[in-house]
């Protein structure tokens, strides 16, 4: 029997960075490629959307993880053109202070940005809409 066609899972990191700041990338990828993102990706067969958001956020930035908390699914079947991805966020810390930041696998580059100019910036998909909705920003 075929399985039917469902939505892929995807997971968002929210990391809260020293001085009232949070990690973004620089997408290396198509689509949004260039736009600022909040690091993260597809979770994989076989894992926890827990374990994913920690790897796919290593993966990307170099940063060993810990999650504070869920702050929510996001499932509009239009918030990525490629097609319908549902995220899973989580607000996310640092495990220590000396983690050295840089960019890997799907991000182009990386930047800690203070929460006052994220207003003044285009993101990519939906991820305004998940930092605002993690509470660590009006």
């Amino acid at each position: 029997m075929p399985m039917p066609k469902t939505p892929l899972v995807t997971v968002d990191a929210v990391i809260i960075y020293e001085n009232n700041s949070i990690v973004l990338i620089h997408r290396k990828n198509d689509p949004f490629k260039g736009v600022l993102a909040l690091p993260g990706g597809f979770v994989d067969i076989g894992e926890t959307v827990e374990e994913a958001c920690i790897r796919e956020t290593y993966e990307e930035t170099n940063i060993h993880i810990k999650i504070i908390n869920l702050i929510g699914v996001f499932s509009d079947p239009k918030r990525d053109p490629r097609g319908h991805n549902i995220s899973i966020a989580f607000l996310c810390k640092p495990s220590s202070m000396d983690e050295n930041p840089k960019a890997k696998d799907d991000a182009k580059s990386i930047e800690i940005i203070p929460l006052k100019k994220l207003s003044s910036l285009t993101l990519a998909f939906d991820h305004y809409h998940i930092i605002k909705a993690s509470g660590i920003i009006d």
